[in-house]
């Protein structure tokens, strides 16, 4: 009697690969390796966040504690000056505070209020384009309208008008910790169009394909699909629109500050120090308003870079 032919092994399917794994194989790091200008614009993004994260344990003092101030060295210039004092590599402030203390801790709330100012529009921007662009009818042209109507006024008059409105109802009197709100508010409600728009549009198109009309037939109900099935599908462009913002909301929220509706001199960010080092520039002591200026500049560029590259990597046409 023949024995039995064995049973055939199936070969064990290897586990899918990460979603790091996909990312590294994707065409989107090849085209970010190919690209010097934008590796080194992340770089540079990298480290400013690094610098801003890391300011407690890396500056020479806490530029806003009174404790570590003394009046003795105050504007005293940078250390290659024959008058320069270690540590103040940047020298101080009229005050006695570390120039490049300031800047790191500057930065770091600088950052804050942008990366929050980007979340709350892009919350509003996202969800009233999804609504928008599935619904329709007069909630489209109510939503469009509004959004029409914003578009008439810069983004800086709106945050002035919503700033100097909340201060108003407030009496004048606002803690620090509200201030930063109102501001971060302020920019959110400037900077939501264009991700409405951006979201209306993609939605109109994915609304009418096979997978949405599945979702409804087999009785998903309308957020579900917005936000399992059509949001991941619009999210490139909104990826984009939020990085050039980034940039925008930080340059908007140092108007405000230089302007003096902005955060308040005890947690003062970039705009700011430029706004006190202004008061100094014409007596010489250039260096209160130069090292704030570069490093906002410095800043707002390699995001700006960053965007651009991923505007147009992500762009189907230039591909």
């Amino acid at each position: 009697m023949a024995s039995p032919a064995p049973a055939p092994v199936l070969a064990s399917a290897g586990a899918p690969p990460s979603r790091l794994a996909r990312f590294l194989d994707s065409d989107l790091f090849a085209n970010f390796r190919r690209s010097k200008l934008a590796m080194a614009a992340f770089a540079a993004t990298v480290l400013f966040i690094a610098l801003a994260l890391l300011a407690p344990v890396i500056s020479p003092q806490n530029p806003y504690d009174p404790a570590q101030l003394e009046l003795m060295n105050a504007s005293l210039p940078p250390l290659w000056y024959a008058d320069g004092q270690a540590p103040f590599l940047l020298g101080t402030d009229d005050q006695g505070r570390d120039v490049l203390s300031a800047v790191f801790y500057g930065m770091r709330l600088s950052l804050l209020v942008g990366v929050l100012g980007v979340l709350l529009s892009g919350f509003i921007g996202i969800g009233l384009g999804l609504i928008a662009g599935y619904a329709g009818g007069w909630v489209d042209t109510v939503i469009m309208r509004v959004a029409d109507v914003q578009l008439t006024f810069p983004a800086i008059l709106i945050a002035l008008i919503v700033d100097g409105v909340a201060k108003a109802v407030a009496g004048g009197h606002m803690e620090a910790n509200a201030q930063i709100a109102l501001i971060v508010v302020a920019i959110g409600l400037s900077f939501w169009v264009q991700y409405a728009r951006t979201v209306r549009g993609s939605v109109m198109v994915e609304k009418n394909k096979d997978y949405v009309q599945a979702g409804r037939l087999i009785g998903l109900s309308a957020p579900v699909i917005l936000t399992r099935h059509i949001l991941p599908n619009v999210t490139g462009p909104v990826f984009v629109i939020a990085t050039i913002n980034l940039a925008l909301a930080i340059i908007t929220e140092a108007t405000l500050s230089f302007l003096g509706t902005g955060l308040p001199e005890t947690m003062p960010s970039l705009g700011t120090l430029i706004r006190t080092g202004n008061r100094f520039l014409f007596s010489g002591e250039w260096w209160i308003v130069a090292f704030p200026g570069l490093a906002l500049a410095g800043l707002v560029l390699a995001i700006n870079l960053l965007g651009d590259w991923l505007r147009d990597a992500l762009n189907p046409k230039l591909q």
